[in-house]
């Protein structure tokens, strides 16, 4: 994938992600996350790639619903900035959650594909 970084590319994949997020998908997610991934989650603790992965493949997190709306998408460089809101629906620790979040995330391109290297999210 040694294509230009475009806003059709960087939505393609953020909707690759989605999908990976609502199925749980790990290889997904493995490959669409930057090994050196700092992700703030809404509690405030920073994870990384592994420990996101983890939470997926231990099945601590299971989305039911996911409604994403992009609100901005600005390319700089080799990098892509993207904000959105998304409403999730599921379950973490076995216990049922509905809440929407605000997300902003980096796209960044990489050895010729793009992959997400950093990004926080916060309940709204």
């Amino acid at each position: 994938m040694d294509k230009k970084l475009t806003e059709d590319l960087v939505l393609e994949q953020e909707n690759k992600l989605c999908k990976a997020i609502k199925d749980g998908n790990v290889s997904m997610l493995d490959e669409l996350l930057h090994k050196d991934l700092l992700f703030i989650i809404p509690s405030g603790e920073v994870i990384t790639k592994e420990v996101d992965l983890k939470t997926y493949r231990d099945g601590v997190l299971k989305i039911d619903e996911l409604a994403p709306v992009i609100e901005n998408l600005n390319i700089i460089d080799d990098m892509a900035v993207i904000t959105l809101t998304m409403t999730l629906k599921g379950n973490y620790n076995e216990v049922a959650f509905e809440a929407t979040y605000r997300y902003i995330r980096f796209w960044k391109k990489i050895d010729g594909g793009i992959r997400v290297v950093g990004g926080s999210g916060i309940a709204i």
